[in-house]
């Protein structure tokens, strides 16, 4: 599609999404039900298309000299497409929070007072690489009633016109309008600036990507963004943590996965338990390739193979099999090290102390926190949401993993017979 006015193409793709979002906000849990079974059963019958157009972005890619690893993540492999397929009938199996009326007290004038759950709207996606996003997004925002906006990244682009054209089919064929959801078909930059600048048309923008992309959507953005920036997750091992707790919940938060927002990329161990606990978990994390950056006390403990830890390195998410150690007194220096260097992600304490396990629970200020449990279960699935769109750090609308009660808003409703105010 030759676009040659972006600014004009997107108030167009907006407005139609806004008069989506109206029919969307009134269709029952079996229409919405009907269009991602529909999507699935298309995108089962389009393997060969999918795989096809993946191709062309995938040699685009060689062509341009992106990296394996985003290689990686751009294949549509068979396993992949089949994942689409099962996340779209698993939303299609949830729940439907729409409509869900809660809180309902009858007040002394005779009236109800509760609240109602309801969409944001339309919901703005920015999002890069994965094409399988494509998917996972629509069916989310379909669920929760929003219409929504998806711009993918140029590097993906010939897969997520394949896919948008099975959920355009799916959203048809169950008699909801087709511009509920509506892939961005320009690769033009400009079209992810004039996403954030339209209040007018989109409710809420949620950037799914590198650090780049967005701080730059943060900072630029007239619309409410849902985000996080950074995973600098920790892990507190206290003096009162069982020896093998902290072994397993310190080894699976770091290298269960490197390259995930979840991951820890700094451990805390208090001073007490530190000449024990220490060389342990270092030859285990060194088995496995991770290189340690450590503070002095850290280094007199693990010697040179552990390198000095900078100010930096406190600051940094890795995504890496790197992780950075620091000693630390007590459990107060831990959760202060952690209020001036977190992210706001996820952290956890290993602890058998009931009252310092409710200690770091009520005084940590993260969108996750933990006891005696790794870092890497800060997801939507796990936590029983089903799936999610993102992870959210703010305060803000929705915090944590962003899943279809994140992407409601709520209502007062007032329920009389006749009441009037005296």
């Amino acid at each position: 599609m030759n676009i040659t006015d972006v600014q004009a193409y997107m108030q167009e793709t907006g407005a139609k999404a806004r008069a989506a979002s109206r029919k969307l906000a009134a269709a029952t849990t079996a229409q919405k039900n009907t269009a991602l079974e529909a999507m699935a059963d298309i995108l089962d019958q389009s393997r060969e298309t999918l795989a096809e157009e993946n191709r062309k972005d995938l040699e685009a890619g060689r062509e341009k000299g992106l990296s394996d690893a985003l290689l990686d993540r751009l294949e549509l492999t068979p396993a992949r497409i089949n994942s689409m397929i099962e996340g779209l009938r698993q939303i299609a199996a949830l729940p439907d929070p729409i409509g869900e009326i809660f809180d309902l007290k009858y007040r002394p004038s005779g009236i109800q007072v509760g609240r109602m759950r309801v969409p944001l709207g339309v919901v703005g996606i920015i999002y890069e690489s994965r094409p399988n996003v494509t998917a996972d997004a629509a069916a989310l925002c379909l669920k929760s009633g929003n219409a929504t906006v998806l711009r993918g990244g140029s590097e993906a682009f010939h897969s997520n016109q394949a896919i948008a054209g099975a959920i355009r089919a799916g959203l048809e064929q169950a008699g909801l309008p087709g511009d509920s959801v509506q892939v961005v078909q320009t690769t033009d930059r400009a079209a992810v600036g004039a996403m954030i600048t339209m209040p007018e048309y989109i409710d809420v923008i949620i950037p799914r990507g590198g650090k780049g992309l967005i701080e730059r959507i943060s900072n630029e953005a007239r619309v409410p963004v849902i985000k996080h920036l950074d995973g600098i997750c920790h892990v507190y091992v206290d003096d009162e943590a069982d020896p093998q707790k902290a072994f397993d919940v310190a080894l699976n938060a770091k290298t269960q996965r490197y390259g995930t927002c979840n991951t820890m990329e700094t451990l805390l161990v208090n001073e007490t338990v530190a000449e024990d606990f220490l060389p342990r978990i270092a030859e285990a994390m060194w088995e496995k390739g991770v290189e340690l950056r450590g503070c002095d006390k850290t280094r007199t403990i693990l010697g040179d193979k552990c390198v000095p830890a900078t100010e930096e390195d406190w600051d940094t998410e890795y995504l890496a099999p790197i992780l950075s150690i620091r000693v630390v007194q007590d459990l107060d220096q831990a959760m202060e090290h952690i209020e001036q260097h977190s992210s706001r992600h996820t952290e956890s304490i290993v602890t058998e102390n009931y009252t310092k396990a409710r200690r770091f629970l009520q005084e940590v200020d993260s969108s996750s926190v933990m006891v005696n449990a790794s870092t890497r279960f800060a997801d939507g699935f796990e936590y029983g949401l089903g799936a999610e769109i993102g992870i959210s750090t703010d305060k803000f609308h929705a915090r944590g993993p962003v899943g279809l009660e994140g992407l409601t808003s709520v209502k007062f409703i007032v329920l009389g017979d006749g009441n009037i105010r005296t």
